[in-house]
């Protein structure tokens, strides 16, 4: 049961390219105190100003999740943040000289390799869990989140595009630290041919390769490899939702029913679930008979060297 705060054990970094900006950009991860939470430290911009990976300081969603504040920003967090969350990690300083984390292959699997080499620690302090206690629900036309009270944190995932490959697409995951290594940490980001042109012009998707995403044409995935899964698609929408999910700073357990959502909606159910606290409460499980008790599972995040604190 992984009831304690986790950090990581030494400082890692790489180095890779925006997704978005083309730029090459140099990050370092670091160990942080207990309910500190996940921070972003711009070490290229004067003063290096620190910014908190949390859904209020969202500035943009567009192609991806964008933190900021007092002109300091951060892009394309995602995969990183549910790297970390899908790992336990709640408490580190990201550093990077540049304003967007690196894309590495499209997926989170780069990160979780980064972080498990550097060690998880466990450290003295509990986690904070938010437990859904009513059924909520946020749509957007034909869009929709909604989240149920359950035992564990389970999320059932639909995609549905105007193309052959991407109709009804449906996973559902009940999370667990090895589920999210194995099943969704190396899918990769995707994108439609027709509109690498129109992204370019407007000053996106400079670093976009097929090294890493995933580039459809009108009838046929483009990489000479293929996919790494037959859904690979629906996964990834999955991991950028854990991505997204991370920004509450705590684990939630409830269950998730997703169906055509992006950062926009999934941002917007964030705020608005959190501002409504008739619908969840906090919890600080510290031993096996209080989880008991609330019949409550708590999510496995799995990770092989635990090194105490």
């Amino acid at each position: 049961m992984d009831y304690r705060q986790r950090t990581l054990k030494h400082e890692i970094g790489c180095t890779g390219i925006g997704l978005h900006t083309g730029e090459k950009i140099t990050i370092n991860i670091k160990p942080a105190p207990c309910g500190s939470g996940i921070h972003f430290v711009r070490t290229d911009l004067s003063g290096h100003p620190m910014l908190k990976a949390h859904f209020n300081n969202v500035l943009d969603t567009t192609l991806a999740t964008s933190i900021g504040s007092n002109g300091c920003r951060v892009s394309t967090i995602e995969h990183l943040m549910a790297a970390f969350y899908g790992l336990g990690i709640d408490n580190a300083v990201v550093e990077l000289d540049g304003p967007e984390v690196p894309i590495m292959d499209g997926s989170s699997a780069p990160f979780v390799f980064l972080l498990k080499s550097a060690g998880i620690k466990e450290q003295k302090e509990p986690k904070r869990f938010i437990v859904i206690k009513k059924a909520f629900k946020i749509d957007d036309g034909n869009r929709s989140i909604c989240v149920y009270p359950s035992k564990e944190l389970k999320i059932t995932y639909t995609i549905d595009f105007q193309h052959p490959l991407l109709r009804n697409q449906e996973y559902e995951l009940h999370f667990s630290g090895g589920d999210f290594v194995r099943e969704i940490s190396r899918a990769r980001t995707f994108g439609f041919l027709r509109d690498v042109e129109t992204l370019k012009a407007n000053g996106l998707a400079k670093g976009g390769s097929l090294d890493n995403a995933v580039v459809i044409d009108d009838f046929r995935i483009i990489n000479e490899d293929g996919l790494r899964f037959k859904d690979e698609f629906v996964r990834h929408k999955i991991l950028d939702f854990i991505g997204d999910l991370s920004l509450v700073q705590s684990p939630i357990i409830g269950r998730f029913v997703i169906k055509k959502s992006g950062h926009f909606l999934n941002q917007q159910m964030l705020a608005t679930l959190m501002k409504s606290k008739k619908h969840w409460k906090v919890y600080a499980f510290v031993t096996p008979e209080e989880c008991s008790k609330n019949s409550v599972r708590i999510p496995a995040f799995g990770l092989p060297e635990l090194v105490p604190a």
